[in-house]
């Protein structure tokens, strides 16, 4: 198949905690974003969940009508690079597109309805469908690669996205900054979550290590 490069890039605590909320008050939180840039991957993946808090207009009902019930894709920007979101049943709104420099794209199942993809291409969004009731990543990536043009992208999502990446076999590094700091609480989101619980771990070479001088540290491994 082919892909894109695909770097998880993450900030977490010292006992792996990603809940942005706590991250955001760590020492780290700055290298958090110049190192993103360094990773030189302008393309980025998030969940429904995030970018329905952090990005979208909210959600809306657009569960009745027709399924487009096939693999397919709209490509409505000439972008190279683009923000995506996965959002498998098609519910989040969005401000229209038109000439944005990073737009957005949406990945969703093909249990989507016909209804919330012309309301995606009315307002220039692009899109692509794969898999029956989730996210193919696999078969996203591949048409996103081949049809979008995309080289490199980073997920910054959460811990299920980034599982779902991870058990998918689609990463090729884990770029963690890693912030002075225990979170500590129960329940919290980790920087993978959601796996099979019959998965063995996984095997990382590291590739380098940077500390800063607030205590933070940049760890990057490959798969």
């Amino acid at each position: 198949m082919n892909k894109p490069y695909i770097i998880v890039h993450m900030m977490t605590s010292i006992d792996g905690r990603i809940d942005c909320g706590m991250t955001a008050q760590m020492r780290g939180n700055s290298e958090y974003y110049s190192t993103l840039d360094a990773i030189d991957a302008p393309t980025r993946v998030s969940s429904r969940v995030t970018a329905q808090t952090e990005m979208s207009n909210g959600a809306a009902d657009f569960s009745n009508g027709e399924k487009l019930g096939k693999v397919a894709f709209s490509k409505n920007s000439s972008a190279s690079d683009f923000n995506i979101v996965t959002d498998s049943k098609g519910r989040l709104r969005w401000g229209n597109d038109a000439g944005a420099s990073s737009p957005h794209l949406v990945l969703t199942s093909t249990n989507v309805t016909k209804e919330y993809l012309n309301y995606l291409d009315q307002n220039s969004i692009s899109w692509i469908a794969a898999g029956d009731e989730h996210v193919d990543l696999k078969a996203a990536m591949d048409i996103l690669a081949t049809e979008f043009g995309v080289k490199r992208l980073a997920v910054v999502g959460g811990g299920k996205i980034n599982g779902g990446f991870l058990e998918a076999g689609l990463v090729d590094e884990i770029s963690l900054v890693v912030g002075p700091g225990v979170d500590g609480r129960s329940g919290q989101p980790s920087v993978f979550d959601g796996m099979n619980r019959g998965s063995k771990p996984i095997s990382l070479k590291l590739k380098s290590v940077q500390s800063y001088n607030d205590g933070a540290v940049w760890l990057r491994y490959l798969l």
